[in-house]
């Protein structure tokens, strides 16, 4: 996996979505983190089985060792679910939702993602 890059992107707002970085700026299969107002967000382009990838938006703060290194983690499936999997204490994190499958207590905040042309946007509102 290659090394997250930081972005930081301040763009005008369009109703709740927020552009947070280009296209460009993904890697498929693994994490960019990008921040937004005073949070850092992990963006995760997953291919699927049907060939067209998936985009997720998930806090990168760890919720165990409150370290913001969930962008660096490793994008896996778990039991049918897409996780990343923490790169401290390897904890799995369904991208989906953002629950911990070892524990359900912990949860990343998750954000919904999309691709808008030649920008990805997440949903603040």
């Amino acid at each position: 996996m290659s090394q997250a890059n930081a972005l930081t992107m301040d763009m005008p707002q369009t109703q709740a979505w927020r552009v947070v970085c280009a296209r460009q700026d993904l890697v498929l299969n693994s994490g960019v983190v990008a921040l937004v107002g005073n949070t850092q967000v992990a963006l995760f382009h997953v291919a699927s089985i049907s060939g067209t990838p998936q985009l997720f938006a998930v806090e990168n703060r760890d919720p165990v060792s409150g370290v913001n290194v969930i962008g660096r983690g490793l994008v896996g499936s778990l039991a049918g679910d897409l996780v990343i999997a923490s790169p401290l204490y390897k904890q799995h994190y369904r991208l989906e939702d953002g629950t911990c499958l070892e524990d359900p207590a912990l949860k990343l905040r998750t954000w919904p993602a999309r691709l808008a042309g030649d920008v990805v946007e997440i949903d603040v509102g």
